[in-house]
């Protein structure tokens, strides 16, 4: 922002957060996101030496699993902006009311889905993967299973979470994530290398970890000591108005996140047809590849407490002037990472038990992953998600489904399988994907329809 901008802004409303603020909410999103990466490194670097197959059949469950998460997390991305624009109102009672219909919501919605995969989880794989081997989709079937229980306690986690950060409680946050994720290491560790138990020992510790996460979570959300907080009366009592202020942000962005996700889960189907080979490399490439991307991750979440505050308070320059301020950090974040992790890629992928095929397929695709991400990947996702926390929803949903079928699936059909670039093919097209949304998202924020827009 040029001076002239940041002093009208000083003169119409003194800052509603300061570099110290800022540095309070992002720096633990950073550590928190950091370790849910690494752990997703450690996992899949471990599963690795169960076998191929079984690293490619978590692979192509966490692909659905991805799904289930986006919607779960929709909900709790809904409420935090509608409790976060009541936040800034200073409404702290229908923050509280909101905040209690999200949790009810979160269990719902949570229960549903577990029940609805644990019925169809045979026929859900063979659909989407028909021509994967046999020992892929045995491993597959096996993870989904056990992996499916957790579901309820990861929506009731995620949603929880999302108060903290409504809040600005982001230490909160780090610390059950750092819980939960000391409990899925140590017992992944415990059941591929001590028990020798394949795709089990990584499943069981999966949902042990997200049973803690969510009770611990949820408890925190009771305490009245909090700014904001929930409580039984308003759980189990339905407030349609304060449900259809979550799920009009909700609905909206379970949609684009979900067929994004699905988006992923027929690129990952694209992938399949190319060898178990290529699939390890995919698989190693995306747990690796986010590495890059943490600080950009941690704004995803960031960026809707400030702009949601700020819109909530009427605030929309000050809206304006945080969305370009975190974008800044996201593409430092993005360039310092990705030029550690050139350096240190080579020790990162000899961590994982990889044929030689599937190696040089992973190096090649992570550095795609990263060169990309440096340019455009902060626009893509971080000014979507402050789009939303205002309100406007409906504009980044119908971005992100023409930019998923045209782009996401349509372009790796045709550089993956009609061109035969195979699985870089695939990722080429996800840098096609990032670009059109940057594009689209930077038109609107620049055309200020976003302020026509609140949540509350």
């Amino acid at each position: 922002m040029e001076e002239a901008e940041k002093e009208q802004m000083r003169a119409a409303a003194p800052p509603m957060f300061s570099n110290a603020d800022l540095r309070r909410l992002i720096a633990p999103l950073v550590v928190e996101q950091g370790l849910t990466f690494l752990v997703g490194v450690a996992d899949s670097m471990m599963v690795s030496y169960a076998g191929e197959a079984a690293m490619s059949g978590v692979s192509l469950v966490d692909m659905y699993a991805m799904l289930m998460q986006t919607v779960m997390a929709a909900i709790g991305s809904g409420g935090a902006v509608v409790v976060s624009q009541y936040i800034g109102h200073g409404d702290q009672k229908k923050a509280n009311l909101a905040a209690s219909q999200l949790m009810m919501l979160a269990g719902l919605i949570s229960t549903v889905l577990m029940v609805f995969t644990l019925a169809g989880h045979r026929g859900i794989l063979h659909l989407f993967y028909p021509r994967v081997e046999e020992d892929v989709m045995q491993a597959a079937m096996r993870y989904l299973w056990i992996t499916a229980f957790s579901f309820p306690f990861l929506g009731i986690y995620n949603s929880a979470a999302a108060l903290f950060r409504s809040m600005g409680m982001t230490k909160r946050t780090m610390q059950v994530s750092l819980l939960m994720n000391v409990i899925n290491i140590v017992g992944n560790a415990i059941g591929i290398f001590v028990l020798h138990a394949g795709v089990a020992g990584v499943a069981v510790p999966t949902l042990i970890s997200r049973m803690v996460a969510g009770i611990v979570m949820s408890r925190m959300a009771f305490s009245e000591k909090n700014k904001i907080f929930i409580n039984w009366r308003e759980i189990l009592h339905w407030n349609s108005e304060y449900v259809k202020r979550v799920l009009h942000i909700a609905v909206p962005n379970g949609i684009e996140n979900g067929l994004f996700s699905l988006g992923r889960m027929l690129v990952t189907s694209v992938v399949s047809l190319f060898g178990t080979s290529q699939i390890a490399a995919s698989a190693a490439a995306l747990s690796v590849g986010t590495i890059a991307i943490i600080v950009c991750s941690a704004n995803n979440l960031a960026i809707v407490t400030v702009v949601g505050q700020c819109v909530g308070a009427g605030e929309y320059d000050q809206a304006a002037y945080y969305m370009k301020k975190i974008l800044k950090i996201s593409f430092v974040g993005v360039l310092i990472m990705t030029v550690v992790m050139e350096f240190a890629l080579p020790l990162i992928l000899g961590m994982y038990d990889l044929t030689p095929e599937a190696y040089h397929y992973a190096t090649i695709l992570v550095t795609i992953h990263n060169v990309g991400a440096c340019f455009i990947h902060p626009f893509s996702f971080n000014m979507a998600n402050g789009l939303r926390a205002t309100g406007d929803a409906r504009f980044t949903m119908l971005v992100g489904m023409v930019s998923m079928i045209f782009f996401r699936v349509g372009a790796a059909v045709f550089f993956g399988i009609l061109l035969n670039f195979q699985v870089m093919g695939v990722w080429f097209a996800m840098l096609c994907d990032w670009a059109a949304r940057s594009t689209a998202f930077l038109w609107r924020f620049k055309s200020g329809k976003w302020r026509e827009y609140r949540a509350i």
